[in-house]
């Protein structure tokens, strides 16, 4: 299965939830800490992203780019 990672544009993102429930295998949280414009960010906060994107599809400000980690065989 393939691997993947996150970043969100913090400054971008307004904690809607959508790319949480969005997420196949759970693996996104609304962080604790807080963004410049007041809300609290979506962060992965566990190992186990299959870089699906639902969670990009799902973000109506464009606030997270998904990464696939490539494995060496």
């Amino acid at each position: 299965m393939a691997k993947g990672r996150i970043d969100v544009l913090e400054s971008f993102c307004k904690s809607c939830g959508l790319c949480v429930e969005a997420c196949p295998v759970k693996v996104l949280r609304i962080s604790d800490k807080i963004n410049s414009k007041g809300y609290r960010p979506v962060e992965q906060y566990k190992e186990g992203c299959i870089a699906c994107r639902m969670c990009a599809t799902m973000c109506p400000d464009a606030a997270i780019q998904v990464y696939k980690i490539e494995e060496n065989s």
